[in-house]
């Protein structure tokens, strides 16, 4: 665990790092494929819709001896439908029956009383009619688009258009694999799955925002300097908040792992399913789709603008002059040095290149920003001759 504290430490200070946004076409390619995938599933599969969407009835059971087998053979003979079978806890039964003619209840409850072996009285219906199932989905569509549109307004208010562009373009895509996944599963789809949509949409924000807020803190003045583009302080961005984000990611999976693993798949409690499932592929998908998508998309939209395009030219030409000259990119660092035009007045990054912590030579390409250095090495700074006391 020290281990893991050290080197989330040292991702904030800049000191190791991986360069994500430099590999985001690799990051792009995979999304796409992932995809593709979920559109190619829903499209030959479909979703499997609940009763609550496309109408039909729910007969509870009391305790019986019949498998659920031969209880889901009864329930299709006697309703001409597909019938879904569920285990109770009490060795009771839940029998769902979409798109049954709500006329044909009490035949079907008959029916199955005699070949459950119960009486029909203890057999309790729940019927819901075609068009009300129409309007809980239509309603679910309008909470969804609703949340959207909030979301990329007040985005565009705290942050800058570009960010909610590329904060809409994540949650679209955990959406989508989401659904995905739903139909290649064949899991039901009901209005506990909507709730679980709208819970990890909103994780996957409040992952995708503590990333934002930092570059947007750590980009201020940035066309003041040349010793760092946009995209490299966006990837000391998604750095510093890396451990942070993973650790809440894994916290948050456990217990939905275990609603879903052993709730519903050891214990046989099937209505866990619902929204155990939707929250477990979210979340994960949320955690990927802040790091890999949301910032290197911002990253992409922001150096499209002339200033930053044209910060990008001068930063390299630098590079490519001082590697000319045999030095490094950041040039040689000394107390004199620290306060001239180099810098540009912007020190947000520290004082010296991208150095590797134990040699203090230049660091690997994937190594992204500089080392922050303690504040007792500024003391002297400021004074004439550049020495600390």
């Amino acid at each position: 665990m020290s281990k893991l504290g050290n080197l989330g430490a040292r991702l904030y200070r800049g000191e190791v790092g991986y360069d994500f946004v430099g590999k985001r076409k690799i990051w792009y390619a995979v999304s796409i494929l992932i995809t593709i995938t979920a559109i190619v599933g829903l499209a030959v599969r479909g979703l499997n819709m609940g009763i609550e969407f496309e109408g039909g009835a729910v007969f509870n059971t009391p305790k019986t001896s019949v498998s659920v087998a031969k209880a889901e053979e009864s329930a299709e003979k006697a309703s001409g439908h597909d019938a879904i079978v569920q285990k109770l806890g009490d060795d009771a039964m839940r029998i769902q029956i979409a798109g049954v003619d709500i006329d044909k209840s009490d035949q079907i409850k008959a029916a199955l009383a005699k070949d459950l072996d119960v009486k029909a009285a203890d057999i309790n219906a729940d019927l819901v009619g075609p068009s009300w199932g129409e309007q809980i989905a239509n309603k679910a569509w309008q909470g969804l688009a609703i949340f959207m549109v909030l979301v990329v307004i007040y985005l565009a208010i705290a942050f800058e258009w570009r960010m909610a562009l590329a904060a809409l373009i994540a949650l679209i895509h955990d959406i989508t694999i989401t659904v995905g996944v739903y139909a290649l599963v064949g899991f039901e789809v009901t209005p506990g799955t909507v709730i679980g949509l709208l819970t990890i949409l909103g994780y996957s924000l409040y992952d995708t925002v503590v990333v934002f807020d930092s570059l947007k803190e750590q980009s201020k003045d940035l066309t003041k300097q040349t010793r760092f583009t946009y995209s490299e302080v966006a990837n000391r961005s998604i750095n510093g908040t890396l451990v942070r984000s993973i650790n809440t990611t894994v916290v948050a999976l456990l217990p939905v792992a275990g609603l879903l693993f052993i709730g519903g798949g050891v214990l046989g409690a099937g209505m866990l399913n619902d929204i155990s499932l939707s929250l477990f592929v979210g979340l994960a998908a949320g955690a990927y789709s802040s790091i890999f998508i949301a910032t290197p998309l911002v990253a992409d939209f922001k150096e499209r603008e002339p200033q930053l395009k044209a910060l990008k030219k001068r930063v390299l030409a630098k590079r490519a002059a001082a590697a000319a000259k045999g030095e490094s990119a950041e040039g040689p660092q000394s107390a004199d040095s620290e306060n001239s035009d180099d810098s540009d007045g912007y020190d947000g990054y520290g004082d010296e290149g991208p150095q590797d912590s134990a040699s203090g030579d230049a660091a690997p390409a994937a190594v992204v920003g500089p080392r922050t250095q303690p504040a007792s090495r500024g003391r002297g700074r400021g004074r004439p001759s550049g020495k600390r006391r």
